[in-house]
């Protein structure tokens, strides 16, 4: 059963609840003929997912603030949230068979389910159903650079290296492959090693010595691109990835 969602409660039953489920938001209006034909149609469709998708309802009229803060100029109109973000969007009474098409783009694929799982069967399954799924690639990524399996990991990360993680650890692979039979550097070791156990304050105070210390562009940029990864997993709310970033700006300013 669709919810109807108020300014009030809209944060939880929406963006908090997205994080869980996707949810789609229906704007409409008493007066709004095409939302009648809409509404029904939608429901339907969401019913068939059987909770893998959630349906909430926003009465513009009532909820004028709400329909202003989403910019909507016509109704209905159905925003989809997912992980705490408008995911998906569109405007008018359109086709049950759009409506069908619209739904099923909000749904995690096998290989997000896959990856989800976590296990290294489960990555390896979820890279030969889509090589450029990038939390696939970024999980399994990290599994064979834990056990120093340098180079498939690195035909695992190459397909998506614009990713941030992805490209941190391809970083971390030329840092730890180094040329003319050197030996490693065993302060960059240790922090590699510390970001495999998860001990990620020593393993950014590390990198940021590092950095401090290095004379050559290209390896400062390598050890840039580990630390912008761990950033990225760390997420931008976090006090510890805000404060390297600073330390890090000012380092290569």
């Amino acid at each position: 059963m669709p919810r109807d969602v108020s300014e009030r409660d809209f944060e939880a039953r929406v963006i908090e609840r997205s994080r869980e489920v996707p949810v789609v938001v229906d704007f409409w209006a008493e007066w709004c003929g095409p939302c009648r034909t809409l509404g029904p149609a939608l429901e339907a469709a969401v019913a068939q997912r059987a909770g893998e998708v959630e349906l909430a309802k926003v009465d513009v009229d009532r909820n004028p603030m709400l329909a202003q803060a989403f910019g909507i100029r016509g109704i209905p109109a159905v925003k989809a949230f997912r992980d705490g973000r408008m995911a998906a969007e569109f405007t008018g009474a359109i086709p049950p068979a759009r409506i069908e098409e619209f739904l099923d783009r909000l749904l995690p694929s096998e290989a997000d389910r896959l990856a989800a799982a976590g296990d290294e069967e489960s990555l390896r399954r979820a890279l030969q159903d889509d090589p450029r799924h990038a939390d696939a690639a970024r999980r399994l990524g990290h599994l064979l650079l834990a056990r120093r399996e340098r180079d498939e990991a690195r035909a695992v990360l190459e397909p998506v290296a614009d990713d941030f993680v992805a490209a941190g650890l391809l970083a971390r692979i030329a840092l730890t492959t180094p040329a003319n039979g050197d030996e490693p550097d065993a302060a960059v070791e240790d922090a590699f090693a510390a970001w495999d156990a998860g001990d990620l304050e020593p393993a950014l105070a590390t990198l940021q010595d590092q950095v401090a210390l290095v004379d050559d562009p290209e390896r400062q940029d390598l050890l840039r691109k580990v630390m912008v990864a761990i950033f990225t997993e760390l997420g931008p709310e976090s006090p510890l990835a805000r404060s390297h970033r600073r330390r890090l700006a000012a380092a290569l300013s």
